[in-house]
Order: structure tokens, then C-alpha cells, then sequence
């Protein structure tokens, strides 16, 4: 199987696995006064410090959480909840992660006003829509920094002005861009492990100094009171390994990407890119071919791992709401692929895997 699909997941390191089956060892509980719980707390400390050094923090806190969509849900409510009586706007972008659109529309059953921004055909935020939108009765603007099916880098940095201008707290999904691109400077930022060669089913919202959120779950204090929950060492210490090699390979696995992207370009010279080219990771590779079943195929090159887009949506059969949300019709939507490469992707297995993907698709009698 050639894996194509570092959005979705990445291969387990073997550095993190080590470090995974090292913290296997010490079973105690990390929240215990005692010798063994005392051990375990050690492996979440040294996990939290790598992370916030990846992170390039050495101020606010690190809260661990089962992932990032857990990271996502305690900000966005959290923020929301605290937020002074007069602010009930909750601004975002319509290509998020459904784990922030879906959480930001539920909070109208608090009151709350959710503000969807759109974006344009290259997948970029509307700057003038946005301003227009973060203003004195915003609560809260949620943006990410690299979209998950596109890979398109948004603005960050001019809209996070905007924000600060209107006294509005910022919160930046990090998930796809940690350990690749610099750190947003925003108040809050998630996280999570499996996207840089860590272990699924553990995350982490940074909050910067002074920022204090009420929790989402009650229970106990175990993280800062802000997370209730006896941490997985185990997980943590894959998670730590996983920044720490994240952050020395930065350079070196930007321009393995950048080789691979060059290359995939020529490959897949007879389709379309989806979003903008520029602003861009780019090992994410989001193309279309027209009148292309995108779902066949995949199913007819079952030995290549690409995929329609987001996994948490794959099985809906609705169109990519990132791709509609760019003006891409339903048939265009359905024709496109995302091909996900990173640090273990050869170049051979691009080529092999392109050689594939082509020849189905010339197979479907769809025209280059």
C-alpha cells in the first residue's frame, strides 16, 4: 500500500513509538503523591515541555486533551461563555474544520450569533467581509492556519490585527500546520498528536498568559483546572517525542515536501489544482479532473491511500463543503482528489502512485 493521505493521519514514528513503549513502564497514575505516580507525572512534564518548545512558547499554558476536536470544543464554548455580556458574535470561515463550524453553530442555542466569512475561488479568506465582521460584538474569531483538505495558509496575521484592534480573542486550529509552519501568534491554539507522527486520541490547547477559560467537563482538576481526567502518559510521551522530532526535522521534511510537490506537479500535469498554488503547505495536493468519479476512483486503485477530502466527512456523500464553499460546482467537487505527502513518502511512491491514479482515471474515459 503507498500511503498518500498525511492529512488524514500520519505514519507512527519509530522514535515515538519508542518513547510510547518506554512510558508503558511506568504505570502509575500521574495525578498520585507517591514514588510511581510521581514517574508517570515526570513522562507528562517532559511530553509538555517538548511540545511547548516545538510550540516556540515559553509562556501560557499547555493543557492536554483527547485530540484536537476536544482542543477546538473547550476554546470556541469556553471563550464564548467568558466573553463579556455584550460580545455574542462568533466569527469563522466557512472552510473550517466541521469541528469548529459545527461547534460554533451550536452555540446558538445559547444566544450566541455564529458568523460564517467566505472565501474566495482560491480558497482565501474575504478580508473585507472579515473586517466587517470582527468587530465590538464579536466574542471570539476562530481561524485556521493550514486547511485540511486544500492546504491553503490563510492570513493569519492580518486578520489576527483586525482582531486585536476590536478587543476580540483569537483561536487558531495549528493541527495541520504544527511542526511545519511558524506558530500563529494567536490566544489559543490546538493541536494534535497523529498529524505529526504521533499517537491518535491525544491533543493540546495552548492558552497564552492571563487567558482563563471555565471547563467544558466537570470532574476533577487534573489539568490546570481546566480538563478534567487522568492523563495516558503513554500518549503524552508520543505526543512529546513527536514535537521534539517535528521541530529538529522542520527543515529537513519541508524540503523532502517541496521536492515531492515539484515533482507531483509534473505527474498530475493534466489536472486542476484546487485553491491557491502560492499561499499553500505544500504537501497537500488538491486536484481535479473534470467528469471524473473521484470515489470510483479511489475504489479501482486500492493499492494507493489518497482520499475525497476531510476523513471525519468522508462517509457523509455530500460534496466537500470546502470545495462549495470555493464556488466548485457538486460534479466538480466529486471529481477532485486530495493527495496528502510528507516525511516517509519516497519519491518512487509518488510516481508509482501517479502512474496508478492516472491510468484509472484515463480508464473512466475521462479527457486529460
Amino acid at each position: 500500500m503507498i500511503y498518500l493521505d498525511y492529512q488524514a493521519t500520519t505514519p507512527l514514528a519509530p522514535e515515538v513509538a519508542d518513547a510510547m513503549v518506554a512510558a508503558m513502564d511506568h504505570y502509575g497514575n500521574p495525578n498520585s503523591a507517591h514514588r510511581v505516580g510521581r514517574i508517570a507525572a515526570a513522562d507528562v512534564e517532559l511530553a509538555r515541555g517538548r511540545i511547548l518548545d516545538a510550540l516556540g512558547r515559553a509562556d501560557g499554558r499547555l493543557i492536554f486533551t483527547s485530540g484536537a476536536t476536544e482542543a477546538l470544543n473547550m476554546a470556541i464554548i469556553g471563550a464564548a461563555r467568558a466573553a463579556p455580556q455584550g460580545r455574542r458574535r462568533v466569527v469563522t470561515v466557512a472552510t473550517e474544520h466541521a469541528a469548529v463550524l459545527d461547534t460554533v453553530m451550536a452555540l446558538r442555542r445559547e444566544g450566541f450569533e455564529p458568523v460564517i466569512v467566505p472565501v474566495n475561488a482560491d480558497g482565501l479568506v474575504d478580508l473585507e467581509i472579515a473586517e466587517a465582521a470582527i468587530d465590538e460584538r464579536a466574542a471570539l474569531l476562530a481561524v485556521m492556519q493550514v486547511n485540511n483538505e486544500i492546504g491553503v495558509v490563510q492570513p493569519l496575521d492580518r486578520l489576527f490585527v483586525i482582531a486585536r484592534a476590536a478587543g476580540v480573542p483569537t483561536l487558531c486550529d495549528a493541527v495541520q500546520g504544527f511542526g511545519r509552519l511558524a506558530t500563529p501568534q494567536a490566544d489559543l491554539i490546538a493541536i494534535s498528536a497523529h498529524k505529526i507522527h504521533g499517537p491518535k486520541g491525544v491533543g493540546a490547547l495552548w492558552l497564552r498568559e492571563g487567558l482563563d477559560l471555565p471547563p467544558l467537563m466537570h470532574g476533577g482538576g487534573q489539568e490546570q483546572g481546566v480538563r478534567p481526567g487522568t492523563l495516558s502518559p503513554m500518549l503524552c510521551a508520543g505526543f512529546g517525542m513527536a514535537a521534539q522530532l517535528a521541530a529538529q526535522r522542520r527543515y529537513a521534511d519541508l524540503a523532502h515536501v517541496e521536492a515531492l510537490w515539484t515533482r507531483a506537479l509534473e505527474l498530475f500535469a493534466d489536472w486542476r489544482l484546487n485553491g491557491t498554488g502560492e499561499a499553500r503547505y505544500h504537501g497537500n495536493l488538491n486536484l481535479r479532473r473534470a467528469g471524473l468519479d473521484a470515489a470510483r476512483l479511489i475504489s479501482d486503485v486500492r493499492t494507493v491511500a489518497v482520499s475525497l477530502g476531510s476523513a471525519c466527512a468522508s462517509g457523509s456523500g455530500r460534496p466537500s463543503h470546502v470545495l462549495k464553499a470555493m464556488g466548485l460546482s457538486d460534479a466538480e467537487a466529486r471529481s477532485s482528489v486530495r493527495i496528502g505527502m510528507g516525511r516517509y513518502t519516497s519519491m518512487a511512491d509518488l510516481e508509482e502512485a501517479a502512474s496508478l491514479l492516472n491510468q484509472a482515471a484515463d480508464a473512466q474515459g475521462v479527457p486529460a
